[in-house]
């Protein structure tokens, strides 16, 4: 759905509208100019099938938006828009409350249908009351706009209408507003702020034939989205990877408060259903043609499920925490590049009737579980991963060299044991043989485990490690480990140098 909001959500709109040259003074010409001008830098062919200037408004009828890439096909057709001179020099528009939008989006072949057919979805766009507001001086034009709510439906699919096949599809966001700002000409900076007080989404439908339903339903609350970016000449969106490699780059932030997630299903044989709600989460993007960062993540979720598939009564789960972010270079350079990867969830549980399938004696600590991973390091990549003839001569080879990594966070906690450590490694790219493949690092990595070997007894005791395994545990354990302070603790430093791999200072390669 990525070209669709392009098109259709409220802010993209707003950004086709309010771009263009810096001006003085707006007028409802130099408007649609830049509306005209600035959809072609994203692809996108805007015209109108009629326009008329009445005092102090021009007239827009059947203004058509054309769309195509990769297979995906967006027309949509706005029955009348209306831009009026304020005498502020300023611009405010309106259109029409509702509009449709048609979609056309191939689908993969595969062995048993190598040319499928497309999929097309009729949509429809309802935004009653919605106004903008253009403005500009000699440095940079604005634009704010406002709506009670803007709303896209499903109206049908593969030209048979969603009446007909009882399906209900759509999205609507509440107290909608916003503004955006663009300054230059060839090089355009560009800034915009979003705001929604609930977002609400609703899915339903009944299979005419088995008389199966669907129901889900989702919501959000205080939503927030900010964006900074700068686009260069009229590669726009058209072409993302030549427009980073021109100097484009852009950086996003939303986050969402309070949200929930409800759904039910059945059938002749089947029936569940599911809850689930957040405390809030955010996500984190930029691009640049240097790099590409993108995070996000969530707090206080819960999940419960319930069903004839699944073997008790409900099935429930919640985390405290979740959390994700890579960064990673995206083209070549002489100088390493900063990369990372982080992944954290904290304070896992999940229902006693989970554990009670392998533990039925709780024997295990059902304490909550926590795994994170945080490491960054420098990188240089052989190719540009922004070209795709370069991405293609790839094959199986890595894209390019690590310089040095560092753990600067492990932890991971279950049933009662809790493994932490911690590290730093540089890497010898030139030097692949000494550990098989790899290239030779030198630096240190210190571990930490408490409660290991209980956790292993209480394995053995339930069953789920046989006795000779936990044997074998114990002794690479104790070749890799040595007794730190507090009881059942164990601590280990693994150390690469000299090109040799030592844990505790004694080598083992």
């Amino acid at each position: 759905m990525t070209y669709f909001s392009t098109l259709a959500g409220t802010t993209a709109l707003a950004t086709l509208v309010a771009a263009g040259s810096a001006m003085a003074d707006v007028t409802p010409e130099q408007v649609w100019q830049s509306w005209q001008e600035l959809g072609a830098t994203y692809g996108q062919t805007l015209t109108a099938a009629n326009q008329s200037r009445t005092g102090d408004t021009l007239k827009l009828q059947d203004v058509r938006m054309h769309f195509a890439q990769d297979g995906t096909v967006v027309e949509g057709t706005i029955p009348e828009v209306n831009l009026t001179q304020r005498g502020d020099g300023t611009v405010e528009i309106t259109m029409s409350p509702e509009f449709p939008v048609e979609m056309t989006i191939p689908n993969e072949p595969d062995a048993e249908n190598p040319a499928p057919e497309p999929t097309e979805l009729a949509l429809a766009l309802r935004q009653p009351g919605m106004v903008m507001v253009a403005g500009g001086d000699d440095l940079a034009t604005t634009l704010a706009f406002d709506a009670p709510s803007t709303t896209i439906a499903v109206t049908g699919v593969d030209g048979v209408s969603a009446r007909e096949m009882n399906l209900t599809a759509e999205m609507t966001m509440s107290d909608v507003a916003g503004t955006y700002r663009t300054e230059g000409t060839d090089t355009r900076s560009i800034t915009n702020d979003f705001t929604a007080a609930v977002a609400e989404m609703t899915f339903a439908m009944t299979d005419p034939e088995t008389k199966g339903k669907v129901n889900v339903r989702a919501s959000a609350t205080d939503l927030k989205g900010t964006s900074s970016g700068k686009m260069v000449g009229t590669l726009g969106m058209a072409d993302m990877a030549a427009a980073l490699q021109a100097g484009a780059a852009s950086t996003g932030s939303f986050t969402y408060g309070p949200a929930t997630l409800e759904f039910d299903f059945a059938d002749a044989t089947d029936k569940g259903k599911g809850s689930a709600s957040a405390a809030g989460g955010n996500l984190d993007v930029s691009m640049s043609g240097d790099s590409l960062s993108y995070g996000g993540g969530t707090k206080n979720v819960s999940l419960t499920l319930s069903g004839s598939q699944i073997p008790f009564p409900q099935f429930n789960m919640s985390y405290a925490e979740a959390a994700f972010q890579l960064l990673t270079p995206v083209t070549t350079s002489e100088e390493p590049q900063d990369f990372r990867l982080l992944t954290r969830l904290v304070n896992l549980k999940v229902s006693d009737e989970i554990w009670a399938m392998f533990d039925p004696e709780a024997q295990l600590p059902r304490d909550p579980a926590t795994l994170a991973l945080d490491a960054k390091g420098k990188a240089r990549l052989d190719i540009d991963l922004l070209d795709p003839k370069q991405v293609e001569t790839l094959g199986e080879k890595a894209p390019g060299q690590i310089e040095a990594l560092d753990l600067d966070q492990l932890q991971l906690s279950i049933a009662g044991a809790d493994l932490t450590g911690d590290g730093s490694l540089t890497f010898d790219n030139a030097d692949t043989t000494t550990f098989g493949g790899m290239p030779a690092p030198t630096g240190q990595i210190d571990l930490k485990l408490v409660g290991g070997n209980a956790l292993i007894d209480k394995l053995v005791g339930i069953g789920l490690v046989p006795q000779d395994q936990a044997m074998a545990a114990r002794m690479m354990l104790g070749l890799f480990a040595r007794p730190g302070e507090g009881e059942d603790t164990l601590t280990s430093t693994l150390e690469f140098k000299d090109k040799g791999f030592y844990a505790n200072g004694q080598r083992l390669q």
